[in-house]
């Protein structure tokens, strides 16, 4: 039965959260905040919000005592909590077993190998200090990815060592993992989701470049100018790994289509993920309607394209600008067919901060680029006091 009763917790207030929100209110779902941030992007359109850490215990378990179903915006929670409130019988996707995997880069590394999920070969390190004894018996040669087991999000966490100056000047502290530098022809994500009744749909697969100082998605291209059959291998890799992993909810899993044409898995988060913003704009299903499906275990939706080619950029703040936002070039954007402004109601701009992001369609992806390169230049985040 289709019931718009139940009452929708969800851990985590940011821009997620409130496109979350916003997806669950054309249903009139009710949705619940609990992030540690008064006015957070979510608190500004969900029924209810509640100030607290969704890291805590106890603060997850009280929040979550009055709540039907509780889901996340970012993987990084209390999975004790979340195991008491599923003891207490209440619905919790993704799983708790599975935030463990995934929230702990080098857990869910293992649990690719275990699972004989492509991924780029790997080991483990207690610290820094493990890692620079592997290189100088030399284990380890350069270049290689050093990143940290945990805690790692929108480039943080991360490191390219290519010199021996670099192991100097960016060795990451403490537990980390390292990993072959992969040789990527193009970095491609894929969305997939299951509900209660194991039925799995995927989106087509998004290719990604990234800023290069702030490691940051940039810009994406949907569909991904890959080879039917890499596409094909690609949506049919996201579906094993989350039917692996148990997941109930989004998974995006991000890969590298190598030059020698494997597809290696780099790392998966279990919710609605910055590769899928474009689908408010260009698919039949967005993927936060999907979550939501998902979670309330109703039908899910398709995630084909309705526009022939979409490309998403994200807005992030300017450097040299720290202070309350102005959004520049807003209007001459708006003025043309196919773009889409969306803004996550942050009132701060700081270097690199994702302050929103633009989806631009198009018929073809030459037109969809065409537009996003005038977007790019013309859209500037800044700030009133520099």
């Amino acid at each position: 039965m289709f019931s718009t009763t139940r009452k929708i917790g969800i851990l985590g207030g940011g821009q997620l959260g409130k496109m979350l929100c916003l997806s669950a209110a054309n249903w009139d779902f009710k949705t619940y905040i609990l992030d540690p941030t008064p006015g957070c992007p979510a608190s500004q359109v969900c029924t209810g919000f509640t100030q607290g850490n969704f890291n805590d215990y106890h603060d997850v378990l009280e929040f979550g005592r009055d709540k039907d179903i509780i889901t996340i915006e970012i993987e990084h929670v209390n999975t004790d909590a979340l195991r008491e409130l599923e003891r207490m019988g209440k619905t919790v996707h993704p799983a708790p077993a599975a935030l463990d995997i995934i929230k702990d880069k080098g857990t869910q590394k293992e649990f690719y190998r275990q699972n004989d999920i492509p991924t780029a070969p790997f080991e483990l390190f207690e610290d820094e200090k493990a890692l620079l004894q592997a290189v100088s018996e030399g284990r380890w040669k350069l270049p290689f990815v050093q990143k940290t087991r945990t805690a790692g999000y929108d480039g943080k966490g991360v490191a390219l060592m290519r010199t021996p100056a670099d192991l100097e000047k960016k060795l990451l502290s403490g537990p980390c993992l390292t990993e072959e530098l992969a040789d990527i022809q193009t970095e491609i994500a894929v969305i997939a989701a299951q509900n209660e009744d194991g039925s799995v749909a995927v989106f087509p697969a998004v290719e990604m470049d990234f800023h290069p100082e702030a490691n940051l998605v940039e810009f994406l291209l949907c569909p991904a100018r890959i080879s039917p059959l890499q596409e094909a291998e690609a949506q049919a890799l996201a579906e094993r790994v989350i039917r692996s992993l148990g997941c109930c909810g989004l998974l995006a899993v991000e890969m590298f289509l190598t030059k020698s044409g494997e597809i290696w898995v780099n790392e998966s988060a279990p919710r609605p993920h910055n590769s899928g913003h474009h689908t408010i704009d260009s698919a039949i299903t967005s993927q936060f309607q999907q979550h939501i499906r998902a979670v309330t275990n109703l039908p899910l939706g398709s995630g084909n394209q309705v526009a022939g080619a979409a490309v998403m950029l994200n807005l992030l703040g300017e450097e040299g600008h720290k202070g309350p936002v102005v959004y520049l070039g807003a209007e001459e954007c708006l003025a043309m067919e196919g773009v889409y402004i969306h803004l996550y109601g942050k009132a701060m701009t700081s270097p690199f901060r994702k302050m929103g992001h633009v989806t631009i369609t198009a018929a073809d992806a030459e037109s969809a680029i065409r537009k996003a390169d005038f977007v790019k230049k013309q859209l500037k985040v800044v700030s009133t006091e520099v």
